[in-house]
């Protein structure tokens, strides 16, 4: 079978809205229900619990694989595998394993949800979800996040946030952001440029309607050359003109924009080599990054990392954890580059 594995390792599979996937987790070929929830059962009756078989059997499925197995399970054990799972691990590794329970939409909504629940807002995870969602992933978020949580996205995110930016996030939310086209308008490629840099390097103060319009409404291909073009008009490039401009929260989030336009995994490279800077690491990030691009982009991420960072991110992961954190992190990150 090494021959199909090979083949749908390299497959570049394709997500509704037309963006290319570059996944570490692929479908298992020879895939039995049945016998991982065999496994998954006996793993977590076992004295002490034999978390590594749990590691290998539910990071080396995909989401849909796993839903099965938590079927069969059910089955099998007359309770629900997932409680069964949550009363089995604990820390980091429950963290992770409860994450990869939930399809890539489930996943960002309950993140959106933690970041706004209870005392102060996690605002640093707003921004990294929010600005780096393709409008695909953003209307199956709003959808998931109503049936998942009976309220609407853009109320919460509303009532948790302030000001311009609460009104960039609620555009994002609302994903009018235009379909990719096969026709190249110059003409509105230099009014864009213009306008951006009418409403701020040029003036006094910052027109922050003007950029949260064009930046939650235009195609990601016609900004990137929209963004070229603002260096014709403008002295400083897009992200110099937002460091400039802006403050706080709302810098980060143009910021995050804009970098992910430009290149969305190189900015999730980053943000992992961020995560893993000092000794330890920031588990949120490199957990959320981790679980929640793993069947979207991850492969195509590790390559970013490799390139910009100089080591692969399997080594910087391997050096930033330990234990079964650290074993199922470096499965769902799929191999050494």
């Amino acid at each position: 079978m090494a021959m199909v594995s090979e083949f749908l390792g390299q497959l570049t599979l394709q997500l509704g809205g037309g963006e290319p996937t570059y996944p570490t987790v692929v479908p298992e070929p020879n895939f039995d229900p049945d016998k991982d929830a065999a496994r998954i059962e006996t793993a977590i009756k076992t004295k002490g619990v034999d978390e590594q078989t749990i590691i290998d059997v539910l990071t080396k499925r995909t989401y849909n694989q796993r839903r099965e197995i938590a079927f069969a399970y059910e089955r099998r054990a007359k309770k629900d595998m997932i409680s069964a799972l949550k009363g089995a691990l604990s820390g980091s590794l429950e963290t992770v394993i409860l994450g990869l329970m939930k399809s890539t939409a489930q996943y960002d909504a309950s993140e959106i949800k933690a970041s706004i629940k209870g005392l102060g807002t996690d605002e640093e995870s707003l921004i990294d979800i929010l600005c780096s969602r393709s409008n695909a992933e953003l209307m199956e978020i709003r959808k998931v996040y109503k049936e998942l949580f009976k309220k609407d996205l853009e109320k919460d995110v509303a009532g948790d946030t302030s000001g311009d930016f609460a009104k960039l996030l609620l555009a994002l939310v609302e994903a009018k952001r235009a379909e990719p086209s096969s026709v190249i308008d110059y003409q509105k490629i230099d009014e864009d440029a213009r306008a951006l840099y009418d409403a701020g390097v040029k003036r006094k103060g910052t027109d922050v309607k003007c950029w949260i319009s064009i930046m939650s409404e235009r195609s990601v291909p016609h900004l990137q050359k929209v963004f070229e073009r603002y260096k014709s008009y403008s002295p400083y490039d897009m992200q110099e003109s937002i460091r400039k401009e802006v403050k706080g929260d709302l810098e980060k989030s143009f910021l995050t924009l804009v970098q992910c336009f430009e290149n969305k995994q190189l900015y999730f490279a980053n943000r992992l080599q961020d995560a893993m800077k000092s000794k330890g690491a920031k588990e949120k990030v490199l957990t959320r990054i981790t679980v929640s691009r793993c069947e979207v982009d991850l492969k195509k991420i590790r390559q970013e990392f490799k390139a910009h960072h100089g080591k692969s991110l399997y080594q910087t992961i391997a050096e930033h954890t330990k234990g079964d954190y650290q074993r199922a992190l470096l499965s769902l990150c799929g191999g050494d580059d």
